[in-house]
């Protein structure tokens, strides 16, 4: 059942419960799309935004072993980060800053757009519900212009 999207940039979350991924996952996992779905973090600090997100993907795709991401959109990229009691290796690209590939196993790969925190409610409404389509096809950058 997918997440709900946001009607505002506010908190996403239920009173005195912690905070939840902002993120929205292909439906079907059929893998024909671009994209296997989207995630908003709240801040470019990936440390304190990552941990999380690979919890949540945990429970839908299995065991994450590592992250690609291009280390320019994020402030203080580690080389690693703990979630789930295992370090999780991040490796970093250039190229694409709206993008984050997460691996599961040896070599199978998920694509996930990343929509930057401050972008607005609407625009990434509408940005998560394209990456997450079913048999997406909508560039990275299209999809962001909202």
């Amino acid at each position: 059942m997918p997440i709900p999207l946001p009607v505002s940039a506010g908190r996403w979350s239920v009173p005195g419960a912690p905070l939840l991924p902002r993120l929205l996952l292909e439906p079907t996992m059929s893998r024909d799309g671009v994209f296997d779905g989207a995630w908003w973090p709240r801040t470019n600090h990936l440390a304190a935004e990552l941990p999380d997100l690979i919890t949540a993907l945990g429970a839908h795709f299995g065991r994450i072993v590592r992250v690609g991401l291009d280390s320019s959109a994020w402030d203080g990229v580690p080389r690693s980060v703990a979630a789930n009691g295992l370090t999780i290796r991040i490796n970093w690209f250039t190229g694409s800053d709206a993008t984050i590939s997460v691996t599961r196993g040896f070599q199978d790969h998920f694509l996930l757009l990343v929509v930057p925190p401050g972008t607005s409610a609407a625009t990434a409404s509408s940005a998560m519900a394209g990456a997450s389509a079913t048999g997406n096809r909508t560039p990275a950058a299209e999809l962001l212009l909202g």
